[in-house]
């Protein structure tokens, strides 16, 4: 790995990383100018990396062309202050223009998001791999979910061919298998919590010896996504445990009412708070008005929280 790459791994490793959504107007095409805000607000409440466009980013929805549109804003938004990683999926072919286009954009890594729709061996994965670290000079981040599982022996081989390759993302949360890639690679990677609301996952995810997550709810509450990152970091058990009792199960619940929630429910969580990033595009749908409604409260009920507690603090 060179040194680079080495910094890189570090610094992602050092903090809360986040996912931005991508903004759409009323036309549901990207909306530049509100997204480079968003960036900016992402960067101010100490997100050390941001992928973009990644899963909560809707990638799938986006054309190539697009995508490589989002990187490069987030590029020039972000100035060098953090790293951008960028998404990249679908087919090997389609999997490395995508990649070349966000190393063009300046983005700093990919992270490989899960082929479309087709369950493949652990040969045809690694090829796969293969073919988008050898294009590209930046850093390549695995998506280890859905349809793209990793066996410990494949990472371990594509570790040893290619430098740029730093990390690993688990969204698929079997920590058997977490424990036996982690053990083959010690400290080789950087290991990132990437289940759906990852806070869920974070205690078991830190146990096994990762060091961050990535947060969607980062997006509308990144001061709680901090909050609650620091606590289980330090071990702050009474505070994650409160956080995780009043919103993130109650959040879980919500987001799991449809299918294809994961997304719209953050959109739903930005326009509560006025930091609107408009729709989410089809197939995903948005939330009703009764369930926004509900989200609502559930914001609240956190900003109440910690208003008593810091008022308790005072006195």
């Amino acid at each position: 790995m060179t040194t680079e790459h080495a910094n890189l791994r570090r610094l992602l490793g050092s903090g809360l990383l986040a996912f931005p959504a991508t903004h759409f107007d009323r036309a549901l095409a990207f909306d530049a100018a509100s997204y480079r805000a968003s960036i900016e607000d992402n960067i101010a409440h100490g997100a050390v990396g941001l992928f973009a466009p990644g899963g909560t980013g809707e990638f799938f929805s986006l054309t190539p062309a697009e995508a490589q549109q989002v990187t490069r804003a987030a590029v020039e938004a972000a100035a060098g202050r953090v790293p951008i990683i960028a998404g990249t999926g679908y087919g090997t072919q389609l999997a490395v223009e995508i990649a070349r286009a966000a190393e063009a954009a300046g983005a700093q890594a990919v992270l490989v998001l899960p082929p479309y729709l087709i369950n493949v061996e652990q040969t045809g994965l690694q090829q796969h791999i293969d073919a988008i670290c050898r294009a590209i000079g930046i850093g390549v981040i695995l998506y280890n979910r859905d349809n793209s599982i990793y066996a410990a022996e494949t990472v371990a081989r594509l570790a040893d061919r290619h430098p740029n390759l730093i990390g690993f993302k688990d969204g698929h949360g079997d920590l058997e298998q977490l424990v036996r890639v982690r053990r083959l690679l010690g400290d080789r990677l950087l290991w990132i919590g990437g289940m759906p609301t990852a806070e869920v996952f974070a205690v078991p995810y830190f146990a096994a010896g990762f060091t961050t997550y990535s947060s969607a709810v980062y997006n509308f509450m990144p001061e709680t996504a901090q909050r609650f990152y620091a606590a289980v970091r330090s071990g702050d058990a009474a505070t994650s445990d409160e956080l995780m009792r009043s919103f993130f199960l109650p959040y879980i619940g919500l987001r799991n009412r449809r299918r294809g929630y994961a997304v719209a429910i953050v959109k739903a969580g930005m326009r509560i708070v006025g930091r609107s990033a408009g729709g989410v595009r089809p197939p995903l749908t948005d939330l009703t008005e009764a369930e926004i409604a509900e989200l609502a409260g559930l914001i609240d009920g956190v900003i109440g929280w910690r208003r008593r507690e810091q008022a308790t603090a005072v006195s």
